[in-house]
């Protein structure tokens, strides 16, 4: 069933300057609110009005999270620039003295890769509605 949708024929005006309005409207994007007239009825009648707010911790993790992505770009580039150079041996013992040198680029590689993998979770477990 369909809920039965309030129609609003009456007005009531106010007047206000523009710095007033200015003010109003800013508040009202800051809610969660549809408009300036949803946010000002909901004030004028004293329902609540849920206002959106920058979170410091999903701050902290974002940059965290921008500062492990460039960390994994960089070992991505060293690994495929290593990978380039396996493509051009042609010995054994040269692929093998390549994957001796490279096992730390890999374990770098699995250790920032576990860091992200961390992250999100805790990224996940913080804006999950649990």
């Amino acid at each position: 069933m369909k809920a039965s949708k309030t129609v609003r024929t009456k007005w009531f005006k106010v007047r206000v300057t523009e710095d007033e309005l200015r003010k109003i409207k800013a508040f009202s994007k800051a809610s969660a609110c549809r408009g300036a007239s949803h946010y000002a009825r909901n004030l004028l009648l004293q329902k609540p009005v849920i206002v959106k707010y920058r979170n410091g911790s999903a701050d902290d993790i974002l940059s965290e999270m921008i500062r492990l992505k460039n960390e994994l770009n960089a070992i991505g580039n060293n690994f495929n620039q290593a990978v380039h150079r396996l493509h051009t041996l042609d010995r054994i013992p040269e692929i093998r003295s390549w994957l001796v040198q490279n096992e730390t680029v890999r374990q770098s590689f699995m250790k920032k890769t576990e860091e992200i993998r961390l992250k999100m979770i805790q990224i996940h477990e913080q804006w999950s509605l649990k």
